[in-house]
């Protein structure tokens, strides 16, 4: 069975030269040309995996990645042609599983859109973190109340996405515990850590800026060198 893909590319012979090679290799293609209409038809295809051009007419692809995230839990892979530094990373940054330039050989783009599919698999109920069956945790001037999924911090609430509030969940509630990366990914995303994925450390980056942690020597979500991460018990006070 073929593996389906939306991918949004306003070049019509592009789109289609790449369509046809997925096409002969297992992957059937859904074509979306315009960016302001790209998330609507990506939740009305219901595709195994999203490849993203980011110079689109209507809305840019970075703009669709960030948006598309806390609601896709699928593979987002951007093909673009734009190779800076900066854009890899804030593409990244903003949800995006991997990133890829139009100059790679066909077969390794291949490649690597299998690699996320095999890695992806469908999140079942008990491989997420369920906040709804728990009670609110509280550290300090932190709470996290997982029936209305909210947080607070020294009086204000913090807005989190759905994912961001995931992570937070699962390291809160292993307070003082090394939480390993593969550990947070299988559990967050269903999908096992291949030692170069760097999403999880993307997320806690985003998480601890949100939370007001430093990103320099962070005190409330701790790196372990070689290890994992750990919420601290005491950095909320």
């Amino acid at each position: 069975m073929a593996y389906r893909i939306v991918f949004v590319e306003d070049d019509p012979e592009l789109a289609g030269l790449i369509s046809e090679f997925l096409g002969r290799h297992e992957m059937s293609v859904v074509v979306e040309p315009r960016g302001d209409t790209a998330q609507e038809r990506i939740l009305r295809e219901n595709p195994d995996l999203v490849l993203l051009d980011i110079m689109l007419p209507g809305k840019d692809g970075l703009t669709i990645c960030r948006e598309l995230r806390p609601v896709f839990p699928g593979p987002i892979v951007m093909l673009t042609s734009l190779d800076s530094d900066m854009n890899q990373i804030l593409g990244l940054e903003l949800g995006a599983n991997d990133y890829i330039l139009k100059t790679t050989p066909p077969s390794v783009l291949v490649a690597r859109l299998r690699a996320q599919l095999r890695n992806h698999k469908p999140q079942q109920d008990t491989a997420r973190p369920n906040p709804a069956s728990q009670r609110k945790l509280s550290f300090g001037q932190l709470s996290v109340d997982p029936i209305n999924r909210d947080v607070v911090l020294d009086g204000e609430q913090i807005t989190l996405s759905t994912s961001d509030f995931d992570l937070l969940w699962l390291l809160a509630s292993h307070a003082g515990e090394i939480m390993k990366r593969e550990t947070l990914l299988k559990h967050l995303r269903g999908v096992s850590y291949d030692g170069l994925d760097r999403s999880i450390d993307v997320a806690v980056s985003r998480l601890r800026k949100k939370l007001g942690d430093n990103p320099n020597e962070p005190f409330r979500i701790k790196t372990v060198r070689n290890k994992g991460y750990l919420f601290s018990l005491s950095g909320w006070d």
